[in-house]
């Protein structure tokens, strides 16, 4: 049995590099996945649906179980139909992973608007925008009685957070607005079941890192290889997994190095040199000393309202959700 088995998963950007990656391993895990890629190039122009559907291929022609989808993270309503293909094709969602992004790399004073919000269109409303939509199914389900481990996996980067590069300015702000909006959304989506973590992928060979200086494009004719794209797709599973407890974390990925990120600072970490398993990483990050969402947050406002509990936190979270929206049913 795998580790996803029975999970029926949307992947964003899924037609290459890390996604793909993320898609073959989470379908060898037994899930049922969705693979998002419109097929653009690099900086988000033109599109080829050829770049999804061939990883479609390589899943079924593995056994696995798997469906094509080619809208753009971008598009609001493109957002809502991926996540209506996956409760159409295998009748429910558990986890959605967003990992698509676009990158336009030329400094602040020669970025365009349309260059900086076309990027942060792909990466930070698109992480939104899927986010958001399945969310929505998720809580009409749960209002419908029906308890189930939701799970969002997000993607930030190393340039984002812990390095960030000139020249890519509006990369870096996307992907720390993708972080913030993880822990946000984590605090929010509890109610529901739903659990939102992020990964961090740093120093991984894909077609956005051909230009960073240092990085090779060609693998090691044999051994361990520290750049593989691969090296995210067991961390993503885990946190993928409905044995998962965590939410509202960030962990950063460098090969067989995995780190808890604390704001903009690494903490503990793991190592090993190849790729982990997720069972390997279930036992393993447990180990991790890592900051409970609830507590930070509390630990915030014991200034202003005293110490505050984690059931009083939760019922303030709800109460301010509810007013403006629908409110969830009394034992949320």
């Amino acid at each position: 049995m795998g580790s996803l088995d029975g999970r029926v998963v949307l992947i964003t950007g899924a037609g290459r590099g890390i996604g793909r990656e993320e898609a073959l391993f989470f379908a060898a895990e037994g899930a049922k996945v969705v693979v998002n890629d419109p097929g653009v190039a690099i900086d988000g122009s033109g599109g080829d649906a050829g770049v999804a559907a061939k990883v479609v291929e390589e899943i079924t022609a593995g056994g696995g179980q798997a469906v094509a989808s080619t809208d753009s993270v971008a598009d609001w309503d493109g957002a809502r139909r991926m996540v209506e293909t996956a409760l159409d094709s295998f009748g429910d969602l558990h986890v959605v992973v967003n990992n698509a992004t676009i990158e336009r790399n030329m400094g602040l004073t020669d970025l365009s608007e349309q260059d900086f919000d076309d990027v942060l269109a792909v990466k930070l409303k698109g992480t939104f925008a899927v986010t958001r939509w399945a969310a929505r199914h998720w809580r009409e389900r749960f209002q419908a009685g029906v308890r189930a481990d939701r799970a969002v996996v997000n993607t930030s980067s190393g340039s984002g957070l812990l390095n960030p590069l000139p020249a890519q300015v509006s990369y870096a702000a996307g992907n720390a607005g993708v972080a913030a909006l993880t822990t946000v959304a984590a605090l929010e989506l509890g109610r529901y079941g739903v659990r939102v973590n992020c990964v961090s992928p740093s120093m991984a060979r894909t077609r956005l890192t051909v230009t960073v200086p240092g990085m090779s494009q060609e693998p090691p004719a044999a051994g361990y290889d520290p750049l593989d794209p691969a090296a995210s797709a067991p961390v993503a599973a885990y946190l993928a997994s409905s044995a998962c407890p965590l939410t509202g974390q960030m962990l950063s990925i460098r090969g067989g190095t995995v780190a808890v990120n604390r704001g903009w600072s690494l903490g503990d970490h793991l190592h090993k040199d190849g790729l982990w398993s997720v069972a390997e990483l279930a036992e393993q990050v447990k180990e991790l000393p890592m900051d409970d969402p609830y507590d930070k947050l509390a630990q915030a406002l014991t200034g202003a309202l005293g110490t505050v509990g984690r059931a009083r936190l939760q019922e303030m979270i709800n109460a301010l959700l509810d007013q403006g929206g629908e409110p969830a049913p009394a034992s949320a």
